[in-house]
């Protein structure tokens, strides 16, 4: 059983620009795709589509196996956060880290109807993927099925 994941990059590339911790999904891809969709081309071999989301490695089928050595977020926005959070650690004094967390808790409270998000693990090294939609994790109810091996 596999299921498809948005990946994440794992070394920040210069030729594509896309950073360490990023989705290597870019807005550019997204872009080329909504073209495509309105005025689709005249060459099949040009149509980029799901198969070419994979062939560019935006995409990943995990297996059961895969999925228990992978670090997946929920949501795009919640890598963003991670990132953050992990660069504030590095650039932000104490008192401005208190700070922040404070602002943090009064927003909270005065946004009450606010998605909560899960707050970061600081054990937590790297994230590896993330869920194409936070409903997709129902996904791994199958790769739980207890099969010997896996090969059923």
């Amino acid at each position: 059983v596999m299921r498809p994941v948005f990946t994440v990059q794992q070394e920040g590339d210069y030729e594509t620009g896309i950073n360490k911790g990023q989705l290597v999904l870019t807005k550019d891809l997204v872009n080329k795709i909504a073209r495509e969709q309105a005025q689709p081309p005249s060459d099949p071999s040009e149509k980029i589509g799901w198969e070419g989301l994979i062939r560019s490695g935006a995409v990943e089928y995990l297996d059961a196996e895969e999925e228990e050595t992978a670090m997946i977020c929920m949501t795009p926005e919640d890598l963003e956060i991670y990132r953050e959070q992990k660069q504030d650690e590095i650039n932000l004094t104490e008192e401005e880290k208190q700070a922040k967390l404070e602002a943090e808790k009064r927003e909270q409270e005065e946004e009450r109807n606010k998605r909560l998000k899960t707050k970061v693990n600081p054990t937590t090294h790297m994230y590896t993927h993330c869920e194409i939609h936070p409903s997709m994790i129902l996904g791994i109810c199958a790769s739980i099925i207890p099969f010997p091996d896996h090969n059923q």
